[in-house]
């Protein structure tokens, strides 16, 4: 298993290893104890989600779930590629309004931990494009929030004009306009 620090304080890139042969691979995705022997405690998760998009260009996010129901995230991509990213809006963050971003692909096996005070997001980079993701709260619709797409100077890899979004993404708030619910960041 290969962990990899971000510049943003908490979020991991874990590689877990893949084991193959001429029939294709085997992966353990999640382990806690592997986790912790290369000095990951993650909290407990209660709940997966899977999501496909079927066109190239598809964003998603930038979503949140404010607290007493916060998400941390464990992201994987299970078919195709997709750019995820993470926005730190924790407040009192050195780093507060960042971005983070990595392409996650079945290929690559890559997955992103995204803790408590990131807005999260991702745009496909291939047709029929699955996500899986393992959450540290339930959804609980009455405290999500959602931060504008194109307000926190991501680079995003396609072109913008292109781009396949919902009505809510579309008519998210910019960052600048975030009353932040979360307040850490210097953990």
């Amino acid at each position: 298993m290969q962990i990899e620090t971000s510049p943003l304080a908490g979020l991991l890139v874990i590689t877990p290893r893949r084991f193959g042969d001429a029939r294709g691979f085997f992966c353990e995705t999640w382990n806690p104890a592997t986790l912790v022997d290369h000095g990951v405690n993650l909290p407990a998760f209660v709940q997966d989600n899977h999501s496909f998009s079927a066109a190239r260009g598809t964003v998603r996010g930038l979503h949140f779930q404010a607290p007493p129901f916060a998400q941390g995230k464990l992201v994987r991509c299970g078919r195709g590629a997709l750019f995820d990213v993470a926005v730190d809006i924790r407040r009192t963050s050195p780093t507060y309004g960042n971005w983070f971003g990595v392409e996650l692909s079945f290929e690559n096996g890559k997955q992103l931990w995204i803790p408590e005070g990131f807005a999260h997001g991702f745009m496909t980079l291939t047709p029929d494009t699955e996500i899986i993701y393992k959450c540290t709260a339930p959804y609980a619709p009455d405290h999500e929030g959602a931060v504008h797409w194109q307000s926190c100077e991501i680079e995003w890899p396609l072109d913008l004009a292109d781009a396949v979004l919902s009505e809510k993404d579309r008519a998210a708030l910019p960052l600048s306009d975030l009353d932040s619910p979360f307040h850490g960041g210097a953990d």
